[in-house]
């Protein structure tokens, strides 16, 4: 019996752990991506890309993009927000885009596999939340990259679950599976 716990702890883990923790999504780390052999990347939109709910797309944001598309890579937003909002984002990024996705379930990931045309093994999942962002995408064999929030402004739920995954990122780097994201900025 403790066996099985002690199998299902580290499972636990390894489903919430990100390959990458970064202070901002624009810091990623693209020319270790193309390494990797990443093609694709799902992007989460609220507190990952834009404020919470904000519907105006940052200079750096659309930035960020330029420079994706430059290397090669093809990207895709995935929220669990209200379709007209990640449309409207998603239009001025040019990006495919899928809304109210329900993560961490796989069908959204799933779906933008398929609007990406790339494998699990060449996407990664950029996000701010480990509960929806890097378990959904660990779920489906995904490369993660978790984020630190733009903004503690977020939707009330969101709020209530931070606390937890402030405990969990605090295990995951004090048993040595994460590494806290470099604070100095360039």
């Amino acid at each position: 019996v403790w066996r099985t716990i002690i199998v299902e702890y580290k499972d636990f883990y390894h489903l919430l752990c990100p390959e990458l923790y970064l202070r901002s999504v624009f810091d990623l780390p693209i020319d270790h991506l193309k390494e990797l052999g990443i093609r694709g990347l799902i992007f989460d939109l609220d507190n990952t890309l834009l404020n919470w709910n904000a519907y105006e797309v940052t200079p750096e944001a659309k930035e960020l993009f330029i420079r994706l598309q430059d290397a090669g890579f093809l990207s895709c937003l995935v929220s669990n927000n209200k379709r007209d909002r990640v449309e409207a984002v998603a239009r001025v990024l040019d990006l495919p885009a899928i809304s109210k996705a329900r993560k961490p379930r796989r069908r959204a990931f799933r779906q933008a596999l398929a609007t990406l045309g790339t494998t699990k093994e060449e996407t990664a999942v950029i996000g701010d939340q480990l509960f929806t962002d890097v378990l959904g995408g660990n779920r489906l064999g995904l490369y993660t990259i978790l984020v630190m929030p733009l903004s503690k402004t977020e939707f009330f739920g969101t709020r209530m679950v931070r606390s937890l995954e402030r405990f969990v990122l605090g295990r995951l780097i004090q048993r040595g599976f994460l590494e806290e994201p470099d604070m100095e900025g360039p």
